[in-house]
């Protein structure tokens, strides 16, 4: 992913009702949500949510349809895999993380892993 990908997806996040927007629609998986319900959901009005829904879909979070009168939005999780991924790719000296093996009770970056 390349880095000015990854600061728009950043920034799109980082305000209140947009990362809870892009939360919901994470757990909603592939059917997503109706940009009206998640206004009614996160009591945002509507024209709001539409202008935040609009700096999710501009980052690439969040995909966009159409079904009858409603915009059903759903999250991009190829896009936000990549953001993972781009996050995390430095991780623990650049040896994967995984739950098998020495390098994951070695990672740094796991409390947990670290103390078992």
């Amino acid at each position: 992913m390349e880095a000015n990908r990854v600061i728009r997806a950043l920034s799109a996040l980082a305000q209140e009702h947009r990362l809870a927007a892009f939360r919901l629609l994470v757990q909603a998986g592939e059917d997503g949500i109706a940009a009206g319900s998640l206004a009614d959901l996160l009591d945002v009005p509507p024209s709001s949510m539409s202008f935040h829904l609009a700096q999710l879909a501009n980052a690439g979070l969040v995909t966009q349809r159409r079904e009858s009168r409603s915009i059903i939005y759903s999250a991009d999780y190829a896009a936000m895999n990549g953001l993972m991924g781009y996050l995390t790719e430095n991780c623990c000296g650049g040896v994967p993380c995984t739950d098998t093996g020495a390098e994951a009770a070695a990672c740094p970056s796991d409390p947990e892993r670290k103390s078992a």
